[in-house]
């Protein structure tokens, strides 16, 4: 199954059922007064959470939803049955927008949390409650309010412990699947990652963390280039930052531009505790750095062929993500 973060959708909410004018007759009660019922609420649209799911594919065959309205009210004061509610269910980190306005509607964190994005209209009222003193015999009943129409925006933000952070070709992919069972596309060219892949990271006690592998972020991402905005919004639901950068290249330099562009897109990323793993360290002698790099973050030196420093990496990302404040 194809991963996908973003779906557009046109909503129709149902309309509310009117209310209905009618009077009571029976043999021995020829004048019994108004007992015209309430119509029914029109059915409304909402997301619904899911743990069990990771992608918003099933969102990308549903463009046009409208939800079924309310029935009339009866006689006897009965009311209409209430418009069938449509449920979308999605997974955890989903965020609904308001597609002119860009308006943030809500988001769902957590397993069952609904949140409504149409609202069906109120079923009007019958014409029992326009009787008054002066009026015994109301012929008015009320119209059923309209449902909510919009347009809305579906984005997925990834919910993972740890995001890996890094230029195509760091050995991103190559990390996941040593550290997890996760089986990433891998490939010695430029965005073999063209979506996000989850994992989990199992260790010994029988403690785990999930790691997310984030598409590969280049110079001036921020403003849109190479996969751009599309995938620095994952990063934002990350509690630590594993930056990972490849060993034969220049560190230093690698790691302020990453910085960088994290920082222009959203300045509070930089706020998370960070950590820098080095990798293809199977490549130099005894697996020991030319030179020392200048960060201002601790580093894990690590192969992902050879299994070099993983474990030490791993008790790291614990401590980091179990640290007391």
């Amino acid at each position: 199954m194809r991963f996908a973060d973003y779906a557009k959708l046109y909503l129709k909410a149902g309309n509310g059922g009117s209310g209905m004018a009618h009077f009571r007759r029976e043999k021995y009660v020829p004048r019994g007064g108004p007992d015209g019922g309430d119509g029914g609420d029109g059915g409304s649209i909402l997301l619904e959470g899911d743990s069990h799911m990771n992608t918003l594919l099933d969102l990308r065959y549903k463009k046009f939803l409208k939800a079924k309205k309310g029935q009339p009210g009866g006689s006897s004061q009965k009311t209409g049955k209430k418009g069938e509610d449509i449920v979308l269910r999605v997974p955890l980190g989903t965020v609904a927008y308001e597609s002119e306005t860009r308006r943030v509607i809500g988001e769902v964190v957590r397993h069952g949390e609904k949140l409504v994005l149409a609202r069906g209209g109120k079923g009007g009222l019958g014409n029992t409650h326009f009787k008054t003193a002066t009026n015994q015999t109301p012929h008015y009943a009320q119209p059923g309010e309209p449902g909510e129409e919009i347009v809305v925006e579906i984005e997925l933000k990834l919910i993972a412990e740890v995001g890996l952070v890094g230029f195509p070709n760091a050995g991103k992919s190559t990390l996941l699947s040593s550290l997890s069972a996760a089986r990433p596309k891998i490939a010695d060219y430029p965005f073999t990652t063209l979506e996000p892949n989850l994992g989990v990271v199992q260790m010994a006690d029988h403690r785990s963390f999930v790691m997310a592998d984030i598409p590969g972020i280049i110079e001036k991402a921020h403003e849109g280039k190479g996969l751009g905005l599309q995938f620095l919004r994952h990063i934002e639901r990350n509690r630590v930052l594993l930056f990972v950068i490849n060993g034969m290249s220049d560190i230093s330099e690698e790691y302020r531009i990453l910085c960088d562009e994290l920082r222009a897109y959203r300045k509070d990323l930089m706020d998370k505790p960070r950590l820098v793993a080095i990798t293809h360290l199977d490549l130099f002698p005894e697996y020991t750095l030319d030179e020392q790099p200048d960060l201002d973050v601790r580093y894990v030196p690590v192969s992902a062929v050879t299994g070099y420093g993983l474990d030490d990496l791993k008790e790291r990302i614990w401590e980091m993500l179990h640290k007391r404040e």
